[in-house]
């Protein structure tokens, strides 16, 4: 229980941290491409600011590419891409699944260690139902502080093992780095060992436990930002996302978007 509780606080802190990179990308200006390149840490950040509704990521999808990495899919198409962080069983992915089930949605889950650790029977349901299962890493640590290969391939490698072991199939090579935090190097080393790294086009804050935003905060983010493409970025630990999820995926079928398997993007090249 003191281990759960421990990483429980962990991913919590480190979810917040990843708000604070979001704001400060955004208020930056800093240009996309020159922050890829330099090779320095960065966040993970969008700006909505384009005319046609369309985010502007950290880096464009063009220089992203260049180490099979992605944050948007095809905005001519009206697809969208739901993925769920899961660092931990919070009691709301049986709920999860149950409702995409019912809208027959084939939803991608980023999984930590903790998660496949204490709640190995909700992984199979994800494996039998048709979900994708992604590498969020072992334990979930600031990825863009690890600057030996090694020790980055350790953290997924580990989580790909205990994948192996609990499902009985080798995990998907798609790779979603804790925080949003990356930088050239680490986008060299997951392309190294064979992943496709997957960011986001829409996220909101929904991870603190104790300050859940209400519903129509929810859907004051989620659905104006819907867009063509739409990688988007829930947590599966919100109490919120829960009890909304039903109804935003009828909202969003009614605007008249297809929600497809994150695997469609990974092979439209």
């Amino acid at each position: 229980m003191y281990f759960v509780l421990k990483r429980k606080t962990i991913i919590l802190v480190a979810c917040a941290a990843l708000v604070i990179g979001m704001a400060a990308v955004v208020m930056s200006g800093v240009s996309s491409e020159k922050t890829v390149m330099t090779g320095t840490d960065v966040n993970w950040g969008l700006s909505f600011n384009s005319p046609d509704g369309i985010p502007t990521g950290t880096a464009s999808a063009e220089k992203l590419k260049e180490y099979n990495a992605r944050y948007i899919g095809d905005t001519s198409q009206k697809k969208i891409y739901l993925t769920f962080d899961a660092g931990y069983e919070n009691g709301f992915t049986e709920h999860i699944l149950d409702v995409l089930k019912q809208h027959n949605v084939k939803a991608a889950f980023f999984l930590v260690g903790n998660f496949i650790q204490t709640s190995p029977e909700l992984v199979k349901r994800m494996v039998n139902e048709g979900h994708t299962v992604g590498n969020h890493t072992m334990t979930h640590p600031d990825m863009s502080s690890i600057a030996d290969k090694e020790s980055f391939q350790k953290e997924l490698s580990d989580l790909e093992k205990l994948y192996r072991e609990t499902t009985g199939k080798e995990m998907l090579k798609i790779y979603r780095p804790p925080q949003g935090k990356f930088n050239e190097d680490n986008l060299k080393m997951a392309q190294e060992m064979g992943y496709a790294t997957v960011f986001w086009s829409l996220a909101y804050v929904d991870w603190y436990n104790d300050a859940q935003p209400s519903k129509e905060q929810a859907f004051d983010k989620l659905l104006p930002r819907i867009h063509n493409g739409a990688v988007v970025l829930l947590h599966s630990t919100s109490q919120t996302n829960s009890e909304i999820l039903d109804e935003l995926l009828t909202k969003w079928e009614e605007m008249g978007y297809t929600l497809a398997p994150l695997t469609d993007l990974l092979s439209s090249g």
